[in-house]
């Protein structure tokens, strides 16, 4: 899981996500001087880590490198999710906890996406007989030191 994106990195990011085409220093640049006073070393030594950690790919036009997202935003944000979920040393009420900060707009989302989820990957029907268990090296199989199905090692 990536680390969570600093404050620059991310507003670098969200231009590059948004314009969602190969973009160079001096137009992320310019964008943020609409916001900041920033200098083009900075926005340069930043994209520079984002492409160190994989965050963006670059090739080189003349004399300046364009760069590209790796992965979305969307992927981003569930990289997050799926970590802080996974942290938890009860992820059933890390959900429930989760849930209950939605507003009613991401939880009319939340079960969008599992419908999205459900149709695309239907769950496998329940077989009317279950399936043998899987035999596990050693254990009750012959010739290979497990023991002889009454519990007795065999030699």
């Amino acid at each position: 899981m990536p680390r969570p994106l600093g404050e620059l990195e991310d507003a670098v990011m969200t231009r590059v996500w948004q314009w969602n085409r190969p973009v160079t220093v001096r137009e992320v640049l310019e964008d943020l001087q609409q916001e900041r006073s920033i200098a083009y070393t900075t926005v340069m030594t930043v994209m520079d880590n984002l492409h160190q950690k994989g965050w963006v790919r670059r090739e080189v036009e003349g004399r300046a490198y364009r760069y590209t997202a790796v992965s979305t935003r969307a992927a981003y944000a569930a990289a997050l999710m799926n970590e802080g979920w996974a942290q938890s040393d009860n992820p059933a009420a890390a959900l429930v906890a989760f849930f209950g900060m939605m507003s009613q707009d991401q939880r009319e989302a939340l079960n969008d996406a599992i419908r999205i989820v459900q149709r695309d990957n239907p769950l496998p029907a329940p077989t009317a007989t279950p399936a043998p268990a899987p035999a596990v090296p050693g254990e009750g199989t012959e010739g290979t030191g497990g023991t002889d199905g009454t519990g007795a090692q065999e030699r």
